[in-house]
């Protein structure tokens, strides 16, 4: 079972993105760092799920290298990291999240795999966009990360929620993210 997203990001977005390369990679990094403690987050609200809180360890060290990797980049460009602003995006799809324990797991799960599938789709974007070279190289690489992610969290999610459950929600949860990607404003943003 893989994550299908409901729409692809637009040439606009793209177009934004690049026109503002520098902008985006401060937003980029944001995310790696942002990611990372939300796999610690996890990880720590689930300790009775062994497998879970060792793949959320081993995300949050890979998602901090990418912040690494991504911060020598913006110190390759004598930029300076902002103070940490809320993501819509983010934020809208986190808001969907059912309460109650089993619903909030799989929702949690499920949210995060497809944050990671748009991360995906649209890192994939930036790098056949981007020129031969070794920035195009790196966001090829972050693309091949984002895949495994998404992978991971559903996964996750079969392992630990019943099938019936996991794929009817899954499926709203990505009628609605289509739904928030399609109303947000373009900007040189990740989301």
């Amino acid at each position: 079972m893989t994550i299908h997203l409901h729409c692809d990001s637009s040439d606009t977005w793209l177009q934004t993105v690049l026109a503002d390369f520098d902008t985006f990679l401060l937003d980029h990094a944001a995310n790696e760092k942002k990611a990372s403690g939300v796999a610690l987050n996890l990880a720590a609200h689930c300790p009775d799920k062994p497998d879970l809180v060792a793949a959320m360890i081993d995300l949050a060290i890979e998602e901090l290298s990418h912040y690494r990797d991504v911060f020598k980049l913006i110190r390759e460009r004598h930029l300076t990291i902002p103070a940490d602003a809320k993501d819509p995006y983010v934020n809208q799809l986190r808001g969907l999240i059912r309460k109650g324990s089993e619903n909030y797991f799989l929702d949690r799960l499920l949210v995060a795999g497809i944050i990671e599938a748009r991360g995906l789709e649209r890192f994939t974007k930036i790098a056949l966009a981007l020129p031969s070279g070794p920035l195009q190289g790196f966001y090829q690489a972050i693309a091949h990360s984002e895949a495994r992610h998404a992978h991971l969290f559903l996964n996750l999610a079969e392992q630990y929620c019943p099938s019936a459950a996991l794929n009817a929600r899954l499926d709203e949860l990505l009628a609605t993210e289509a739904k928030i990607l399609n109303q947000l404003p373009h900007r040189a943003m990740l989301h």
